[in-house]
């Protein structure tokens, strides 16, 4: 199957989320035998196209303008890619969506990810805010299969556009937790010494908060920032803030060894963002038993359940007062084995993939290859059903307590309201709840009004 990546800005690259994303999702289905192709956003006259690690990289220039960067990109990627005998051309966020109308004119099946309701950043404003809307809108109403990180947002395209979306949470893969070895000969870090923050130095990230509320806190931790910075006013006033403090580190771009030794050693994680899809850098400090502290959003909140505290987003004094708390609380060491016992269990990297894999398949019309077989745990058949209507969908998780745990993982990814009768299809697995979490809850009882066993 030949699958074609648009939306990120450069690849491989840990710039942002999508990028992070797009990268290992594109490296895995490589290695599980799918011929993927990513379109690359970028002024370079040079390495047009070319390969790295089995993926194919293709480069389209676009003006170098932050505003219509991301734009004229996503229509010339998606002119491009029409023509070149893709099975799947995968769209990544909202705006970049625009031009999946253009995919579907010529046939071509589409699935849209999204990445958060970007529309909602402070960053976007006028024109901006009504193009993200746009590409919203097209996605709910034309992609084959829309796919949300968060129950939030599956509720929300429900309550919107009665669309159903396929609910798959980012994931990460799972390293063991490294010493302070890098991170204390570059910047005099040690365990347990700072207080930490992963991502880009942006407003909907909230770093500028973060910094504030640490200058208003009384703590002995150092604060780490470890995130890209750009040519905006916000980085500026970043800049300043941060300038001729030397217990408020910034580190700019980091990968790798580093990286994890960043998130192994920290006092504290923080994510002070003001609007989420599902940060990869939550799981990846939460993977590592690291302490978090988060704004209170529910993209973030329902993601650390009770292995992390809270505050009140965009108010620098709830933050300031959390910061003293959390550093000062110790986190017992049986906490971190849960909590990382937890990630393990619900953000399982081999899962995604598998999920994405029945995405694909279910959209290019193999629905009985649309789920994964090659679990040991996949002993039982699967159940097939017709729904009627989405009333009769709703009806049915809320029957009972063990079909609405059905509902919250299994249905909300695999039944679709777009289509007309929506098809269910449920896998019965024997280990599985077990295992993964995310497949927890059987079906005890199908109605037989609305419901019909195909």
């Amino acid at each position: 199957m030949k699958i074609a990546m648009i939306g990120h800005k450069d690849f491989p690259s840990r710039s942002g989320g999508v990028e992070v994303f797009v990268g290992g999702l594109s490296t895995s289905l490589v290695k599980r035998g799918y011929d993927v192709t990513v379109y690359n956003r970028g002024l370079q006259k040079e390495h047009n196209v070319y390969d790295v690690d089995g993926v194919h990289v293709r480069r389209i220039f676009t003006v170098d303008k932050p505003s219509l960067n991301a734009t004229i990109y996503s229509f010339l990627a998606t002119f491009d890619a029409v023509f070149r005998g893709y099975d799947i051309i995968h769209y990544h966020a909202i705006g970049p969506s625009v031009p999946l109308f253009i995919a579907k004119l010529f046939g071509k099946h589409t699935v849209c990810t999204v990445h958060g309701l970007n529309w909602r950043v402070d960053k976007w404003g006028g024109f901006a805010s009504r193009y993200l809307k746009l590409g919203e809108r097209i996605a709910a109403k034309y992609a084959d299969d829309l796919i949300v990180l968060s129950e939030g947002e599956w509720n929300y395209f429900l309550e919107k556009y009665n669309r159903s979306a396929i609910l798959i949470p980012n994931a990460v893969k799972f390293y063991d937790p490294l010493p302070c070895n890098i991170i204390e000969k570059k910047y005099g870090l040690k365990k347990n010494e700072y207080i930490l923050y992963v991502g880009r130095i942006s407003p909907e990230k909230g770093p500028v908060d973060l910094v504030e509320a640490y200058l208003k806190s009384h703590t002995d931790k150092k604060l780490v920032l470890a995130g890209p910075v750009t040519e905006c006013e916000y980085c500026t006033a970043f800049a300043e803030k941060i300038k001729g403090n030397p217990n408020i580190i910034h580190t700019g771009y980091v990968v790798g060894d580093t990286l994890r030794e960043l998130y192994s050693n920290c006092a504290l994680f923080v994510l002070p963002s003001h609007t989420e899809g599902l940060s990869l850098a939550l799981l990846e400090a939460l993977s590592v038993g690291a302490k978090c502290l988060v704004s209170d959003i529910p993209e973030n909140t329902s993601v650390v359940a009770e292995y992390g505290t809270n505050f009140k987003v965009e108010d620098a004094d709830s933050l300031a007062r959390a910061l003293e708390r959390d550093c000062e609380e110790e986190y017992p060491q049986t906490m971190r084995e849960a909590q990382i016992d937890y990630v393990h269990t619900n953000f399982y990297y081999d899962v995604m993939l598998d999920r994405y894999e029945e995405v694909y398949h279910y959209v290019v019309g193999d629905p009985i290859k649309a789920f994964p077989m090659h679990h040991p745990e996949n002993k039982k058949p699967l159940v097939v059903v017709k729904a009627i209507t989405s009333k009769n969908v709703q009806q049915f998780c809320e029957s009972s307590d063990s079909n609405r745990n059905a509902a919250r993982f299994s249905l909300k990814r695999t039944y679709r309201f777009k289509h007309s009768p929506a098809v269910l299809v449920i896998p019965q697995w024997e280990k599985t709840a077990d295992s993964f979490p995310i497949f927890r809850g059987k079906l005890h009882s199908i109605p037989e009004a609305g419901f019909q066993l195909i």
